[in-house]
């Protein structure tokens, strides 16, 4: 394949690489297990597609073509019956007349939970929309999980509706009409032997910690991680004449609900896409809005902008990198559960990086002034049970899959990150749970990007020692007009998708990185933020865990040590590209 060269600008080389598309009105909007969540062997999927206009229309998964004896039509959408033993997870989508849907993953993963209906959702003493019959079975690891789970719920008169299996966990339905029974079963059986916890669904529409800032002050945010530099080092340095640099394709796996294919900048994604031919590819469910939490997630990643500052770094690698797969994915809408069970299949469907822009904060947590946070509560009971199913999804992680890395937003009620009674997940302390706060411009000071002073701690972004890097945390939000701008947000979801988008780029170097390497590679070619530290977190201060001596190749009188890390994408490549000659 012939590769533009460097004195293809990256504008040019963006009209050059998008096809010509017609207007397409195919959208897939929903996709997920039904049916039978228990069953190994033949799955069923619903579907809930948009302008099809009653017209002949195929279903492909995968690139094959599926057969319409496996197709079910009915009022609400589609079933598709599928034998997990003769097809393997993969894009599917609807073509009709010449005319393409948005891509969507379907997992043959064995881990779904079923969502509450708005009837079987009631406040709890907190005040938070909790589930009434819903509830999750952690089973200890020395138990077999589905027997113990279906002998529990003979015993109390449950049923088994959904699983997580390699986690050992198990969805039950309740027979209970109130949160006052249902608080009296779960009482009873967290105290069965072989229940390891329950898990309380506390979940309404999936919200998120944002904040609105002007155009002119933030838009060009990703210029303090050398974004736009780091673009240039990869097109260049990996397809050097004198001595280019083979890559490995990489799979992400974005805990989100869905995009917004009508939205310019993800339009290109309903052409075909072959990773091979060295193309970022993007699947997910389409949105009914452009500036929902999903699209300006995955836009950071994957986003086709005419300007630099919508566009998304991986497909900015486009025509030199190995072929990037993004899957927006969260399984179904039951809350914290759901993202795991998702992840778990996208682990599984060979995911390398996961992407998780969100986290909870317990009922009382307090702020670093002293104030109680006020957004993405749970009540101390569910955030024990959510705290037993993350531990065992990383001590699952670190025993089957411990290459995989999951990415992090530390969370935005300028609250401790590392408080483990307080915090979910960015508390936990494993080598593959990598955590990103955020930062901003300072105002008023024309500084070097190189200097500390150049930006500083965002003061809505949780911090302490549990946070790794930051990046910035703002963008601009999707729009269905081509040539106009949405509103900027800020916040950690959105430095933490540069950092996944960077530790991609870096595995695509060199895959034979593991978790702690990266995280050293990532702090070793930090920038930093903010003022020195004393090393002591009292102050609540210090942005992220202050940079080692370590981290500075031993010297102990480098200026940077003891200040927070701060994202440099450009530099986290060139030391990638050196770690190649230790390997060999």
């Amino acid at each position: 394949m012939h590769l533009p060269g460097p004195a293809l600008g990256l504008s040019a080389l963006l009209l050059l690489s998008t096809p010509a598309l017609a207007e397409s009105t195919l959208r897939l909007s929903q996709l997920q297990r039904c049916g039978d969540l228990l069953a190994e062997r033949e799955l069923t999927f619903c579907l809930r597609s948009e302008g099809t206009a009653g017209l002949p229309y195929s279903l492909h998964l995968a690139g094959q073509a599926i057969d319409e004896q496996h197709i079910e039509h009915n009022d609400s959408g589609l079933r598709l019956r599928l034998d997990a033993a003769h097809w393997r997870s993969g894009p599917l989508w609807l073509e009709q007349d010449g005319q393409r849907s948005n891509p969507v993953w379907l997992s043959f993963g064995r881990s779904h939970v079923v969502a509450a209906s708005e009837e079987r959702i009631a406040r709890n003493s907190d005040g938070l929309p909790s589930y009434i019959d819903l509830v999750s079975l952690v089973i200890e690891e020395d138990q077999k999980g589905l027997p113990t789970a279906r002998r529990l719920a003979e015993r109390y008169g449950a049923q088994v509706v959904g699983a997580i299996p390699p986690l050992n966990t198990y969805q039950l339905r309740l027979p209970v009409k109130d949160l006052t029974e249902r608080d009296a079963l779960v009482l009873r059986l967290d105290n069965e032997p072989g229940v390891d916890a329950v898990v309380i669904e506390e979940t309404g529409a999936q919200a998120h910690e944002a904040e609105r800032a002007a155009h002119q002050e933030r838009e060009q945010e990703r210029a303090a991680n050398r974004f736009l530099d780091a673009v240039a080092y990869y097109r260049h340095r990996i397809a050097s004449r004198e001595a280019p640099i083979a890559t490995t394709p990489v799979r992400i796996g974005v805990i989100e609900r869905d995009l917004d294919f009508d939205a310019p900048v993800f339009r290109h994604f309903l052409a075909p896409c072959e990773p091979a031919q060295q193309r970022t590819c993007l699947y997910g469910r389409d949105a009914e809005r452009p500036e929902g939490h999903g699209s300006s997630v995955a836009g950071l990643l994957a986003a086709h902008g005419e300007d630099s500052r919508d566009l998304g770094f991986l497909s900015a690698l486009d025509g030199t990198g190995p072929g990037f797969e993004v899957i927006v994915e969260r399984n179904s809408d039951a809350g914290i559960t759901a993202n795991i069970a998702a992840s778990v299949n996208l682990v599984e469907d060979g995911a390398r990086i996961l992407n998780w822009s969100w986290g909870i904060h317990r009922v009382g947590t307090l702020d670093a002034d002293g104030e109680p946070v006020d957004s993405l509560l749970r009540s101390g009971v569910a955030m024990s049970g959510y705290e037993e199913l993350l531990e065992e999804f990383f001590r699952w992680l670190r025993r089957e899959h411990p290459d995989v890395l999951v990415i992090n937003s530390a969370g935005n009620g300028s609250a401790r990150s590392g408080r483990d009674d307080y915090r979910l997940p960015s508390s936990f302390i494993t080598e593959q749970l990598l955590v990103v706060g955020g930062h901003q411009r300072t105002r008023g000071r024309n500084l070097p990007v190189e200097h500390p002073g150049h930006v500083t701690r965002r003061p809505s972004s949780n911090l302490d020692m549990r946070v790794d890097i930051t990046a910035a945390a703002c963008v601009r939000a999707a729009t269905r007009e081509r040539g106009m701008h949405g509103e900027v947000h800020c916040g950690t979801s959105y430095a933490t998708p540069l950092v996944a988008g960077t530790v991609a780029a870096m595995l695509s170097i060199n895959p034979q990185l593991q978790p702690e390497q990266v995280r050293e590679l990532l702090r070793r070619s930090a920038m930093t933020v903010g003022g020195e530290s004393d090393f002591e977190p009292a102050d609540a201060d210090d942005l992220t865990a202050p940079i080692l001596p370590s981290e500075r190749e031993q010297r102990l009188d480098d200026a940077d040590i003891g200040r927070s890390a701060r994202l440099d994408m450009h530099r986290a490549l060139e030391l990638t590209v050196s770690s190649l000659r230790q390997v060999r």
